[in-house]
Parts: C-alpha cells; sequence; structure tokens
C-alpha cells in the first residue's frame, strides 16, 4: 500500500507522541482537505448545474446510470422532500422556481405552471442576483422546456437557449461549456418527465429514459473536463429535480412518490460518498452564490442556505434512534421515523397529558418528514418544508385518533440553557410551521437562570418561518432556556426545528 508523505509523517509522530494510529489517519485526511479548498481558492469558481426533470431517485438504483452514480461517489449525495397543496402542488412550475430563487411558493408565489402571480421581483433567480453583483460573470442557460430559458430565469441571465429536445439542449450546453467562457450554467433536462407522465417509474420506459438523462450528463460533465482552462477552474456541479412521478404516472399530488427529490453536488467542500438529510432544493441557490463569494443577503429572505454553512442540530442527531410505527397504520412497517425520546439537554413535559392517545404523537415527539406526513396525506403537514431532517412535533390531530382519558393534548418541550451575555440583546431563532383546525394554543416562554418563564411568542394563527425574536437580557444573567407549550382539542399540529439563542 502506498502511503502519502504526509500521512506517513502523521503516522510517525502518533507512534512516537503514544497516539493512536486512526488519529493520525483522520488528522491527515482533515490535513489534506484544507490543503485541496486553499488550492481551489486560487483557482476561479465555476457552476453548473443540471435540473434532470421529474426524476425519481427511489429508482436510480434500477436504472443504469453510471455518470450520476460517479458523482455520488465523488460528492455529497441528499434526499428531501417538495411541499404539496396548498402551498403549491407538484409541479415543475413551483419546483424550478424553488430551485432557481432559493426560496418555497409561499414567496415566489408561483403555485403552476402558468406563473400567473409569480413574485421573481421579489425574489429573483440566482443568475439575476449573480449579474447585479457582478455583471462580468458569465451566466448561461440551456432549457429543453421553454419556461426555463424564458421565465425561470430572467433577462438578467447573459444567454438563455432553449432546446426543441434533449438532444439539442445537450449538443447545445456541450458546445457552450466545452467552447465559451461561461462562469455559471444551469441545464434543463426534460424527457425523464416525458416518460413518467406517459408509462409511469415502474416502466422501463421510464428506467431507459434515465438511463438516457445519464449520458446526456455524462456528456455534459466530459465538456467541462476537457475545457483548455479546467486545470485552472473550481467546479462545483451540482445535480437535481423538480419533482418525482407517481408508479402509474404523472405528478402534482402529495405522495412520497411525487414529493421526494434530491441535491447530488461534487466539488471543493464536499465529502466524497457522503449522504445527508438536511439539504433542500432551495439551498441550491445560496450554495451558487457562495461559490462565487457572494454572500447571501438577510432583506432576500431566501428559505436556503449554502451547503457548506449547514450543521446539524441536537434533534438530528436522534435520526438513529428512531422508532418503527406502534399505533400509526398504513406506514411501512420498516418505516423508522419517531421518538420521544430526547436529545441531551431537553426534556418534554407531559405532566397535564391525558393518559392513552395514539403512542407516537403523546406529547412532544420527534420525526422525520417521511414518517411525520404519511400517517395522514392532505392535512397540511406536506408544508413543513423549513424543517430539516428531525424535527419537533406536537400533533393534536393525530394523537386523538386514539381512545384516550379525559382532557386536551397539552404538552411542554424544554430547552437546555443556551449561554446568554447579562446587560445585552439575544436572538431566539427556530424554524416553526404552527397549522390551527380547532381549539389550540402555542407558546414560547424563556427563563433568564432558570428563573420564572416569560412569555417570548404566542401562536393563535397559522404561520409557517424561520422566527428571530430578539430579547434584552438580563444584567447579570448568564444563561437562556426556552419551553413550547402547545395544547389542542383535535386540531392541527405545531413543528419546531433549528433552535438556537445567540448571545
Amino acid at each position: 500500500m502506498h502511503l502519502s508523505r504526509s500521512l506517513r509523517a502523521a503516522l510517525a509522530v502518533a507512534i512516537a507522541a503514544g497516539l493512536p494510529l486512526a488519529a493520525a489517519v483522520h488528522a491527515d485526511a482533515a490535513s489534506q482537505g484544507a490543503t485541496a479548498q486553499t488550492a481551489a481558492a486560487t483557482k476561479r469558481p465555476k457552476s453548473l448545474v443540471i435540473g434532470i426533470d421529474g426524476a425519481t431517485f427511489a429508482k436510480f438504483s434500477k436504472a443504469r446510470m453510471p455518470n450520476v452514480k460517479s458523482l455520488m461517489t465523488g460528492g455529497m449525495t441528499a434526499t428531501s422532500n417538495l411541499y404539496a397543496s396548498p402551498m403549491a402542488p407538484t409541479y415543475s412550475g413551483p419546483g424550478w422556481s424553488s430551485i432557481a430563487t432559493g426560496t418555497w411558493p409561499d414567496k415566489h408565489k408561483v403555485v403552476d405552471n402558468s406563473f400567473n402571480g409569480a413574485r421573481f421581483d421579489l425574489y429573483p433567480d440566482y443568475f439575476t442576483r449573480m449579474e447585479t453583483a457582478n455583471s462580468s460573470l458569465n451566466t448561461l442557460v440551456v432549457g429543453t422546456w421553454p419556461a426555463i430559458p424564458t421565465t425561470v430565469f430572467g433577462s438578467a441571465t447573459d444567454l438563455r437557449l432553449g432546446g426543441v429536445s434533449d438532444t439539442d439542449t445537450t449538443t447545445t450546453a456541450v458546445a457552450k461549456l466545452a467552447n465559451t467562457d461561461a462562469d455559471a450554467t444551469f441545464v434543463h433536462l426534460d424527457n425523464v418527465d416525458e416518460a413518467g407522465h406517459s408509462h409511469g417509474t415502474e416502466s422501463t420506459d421510464y428506467l431507459n429514459a434515465l438511463k438516457a438523462a445519464d449520458a446526456r450528463v455524462g456528456q455534459i460533465v466530459q465538456a467541462v473536463k476537457s475545457r483548455t482552462s479546467y486545470a485552472n477552474e473550481d467546479w462545483q456541479i451540482i445535480i437535481t429535480a423538480d419533482h418525482g412521478h407517481t408508479p402509474s404516472g404523472g405528478h402534482g399530488g402529495n405522495t412520497p412518490a411525487e414529493r421526494q427529490t434530491f441535491v447530488i453536488a461534487k466539488g471543493t467542500g464536499f465529502t466524497p460518498g457522503s449522504v445527508r438529510y438536511d439539504v433542500k432544493i432551495t439551498d441550491i441557490a445560496p450554495t451558487v452564490l457562495s461559490h462565487f463569494g457572494i454572500a447571501g443577503n438577510p432583506t432576500w429572505q431566501l428559505d436556503g442556505k449554502p451547503i457548506k454553512t449547514l450543521t446539524p442540530d441536537a434533534f438530528d442527531a436522534l435520526r438513529p434512534s428512531l422508532k418503527t410505527a406502534i399505533d400509526e397504520t398504513g406506514l411501512q412497517s420498516t418505516l423508522k421515523g419517531w421518538t420521544t425520546t430526547t436529545p441531551a439537554g431537553w426534556s418534554i413535559d407531559n405532566s397535564a397529558m391525558p393518559s392513552g392517545g395514539v403512542t407516537e404523537w403523546r406529547g412532544w415527539s420527534f420525526a422525520t418528514d417521511e414518517f411525520w406526513t404519511s400517517t395522514e396525506l392532505g392535512q397540511g403537514r406536506e408544508s413543513n418544508v423549513r424543517a430539516r431532517n428531525v424535527f419537533a412535533v406536537a400533533d393534536s390531530d393525530e394523537w386523538d385518533d386514539k381512545t384516550h382519558s379525559d382532557g386536551q393534548f397539552d404538552s411542554t418541550l424544554v430547552s437546555p440553557a443556551f449561554p446568554v451575555t447579562g446587560g445585552a440583546q439575544a436572538t431566539v431563532s427556530y424554524a416553526t410551521n404552527y397549522k390551527v383546525d380547532g381549539p389550540q394554543t402555542g407558546d414560547v416562554y424563556i427563563s433568564f437562570d432558570d428563573g420564572t418563564p416569560q412569555l417570548l411568542a404566542s401562536y393563535r394563527e397559522d404561520i409557517n418561518t424561520v422566527e428571530g425574536l430578539t430579547i434584552d437580557v438580563p444584567a447579570g444573567a448568564t444563561s437562556a432556556r426556552l419551553r413550547f407549550h402547545y395544547t389542542g382539542t383535535n386540531s392541527a399540529f405545531w413543528t419546531v426545528d433549528q433552535v438556537a439563542v445567540t448571545p
């Protein structure tokens, strides 16, 4: 086995110091990663995003897709789920608009393929933001679906081209990538979606369409690698889709097959072969912008974040311990996605909860989107798109589906003590989706140094946002603890995620 010079040196140091050899290997890998990022920083950033319309990630394992799978092996793979009605149907217009703008449909207002009511003036595509920040950047869009170059990406883009077919689109993209100085390129392929509509995901035709799309991805990526300047460029390559398809064909509904999408990303900072659960399609736009050194402005109100800035929260650590259903029916018997075991430092106060009810939702629980939304489709749970990975949920509607003793749902989620600075201000932030369908309350309390809790926020109407609440910290206080108190009588739900107190 050949050992790198840096690894040989690290092993020698570890042996001399009596340290575990594994630590030396890990340290060497980290060192090489840092070296790679330093080298990339001296190269010119380049971006390629390829969108495969209607590509159902769950079918990738059955299709011959060596080029896409090579990108997965060399980079990061993340699956996530879209919204559904009433936020927006799982159509192409809302999907591609979410990818291009970095916001969800309740902001960009694209809810179908007509684009009527779109607010691209408030939430423009990321090429428009790039050109505004640095007009010298060369931006290129090539899309088979005409709406991609004509509507989703605006006129600020340097060159917007439509292809009459995926073959034409690929030929054009290959020529432009190989022979021009495009800095950032978006390519849209449409044939997989056509196969999904005509034949469904269980068909040979659909698998063949995925295979053909993979071949086109290979041609496009090879055009990048053939560039005479490639050695001096830092390429970030991303593959994604706007929605999935049903087994029988079609999309627009709220089934898992239609809602699942993915982000595959290769380039500096993406660990080869890594798998993540906290990345959303709205993260693509800010990730590309960040690659070019364009920092997001809070006034943009993006829902996405640069992928490299995402960090797991305490709830995400629960994923390995999630359980299969106990009382819930209609779920896959092997699907793991809930627990009432709290992360370190967190607790749940169920002293006011009646006994009985659906076990999974007796008091605050922690769940994944795949598990929770599948308990009952079409009741608004699919709108919980601002939560990432594992989140906290209080669901009085589902809990009430099984007999319980008298009383309403009444549970409090209690945070650990966050450090704060006395006499200064602190910001309390969390993603929240609060939906009302009957008698319920949602209140957030904060206490300093475990003193008397004071009301911080109160919810009585539907809200789906990321809160950023500023509060004055009393002089001398060193810690702050949050309490999320939810009551409901066969009403709807409240989700909370990414809870933080920033001193």
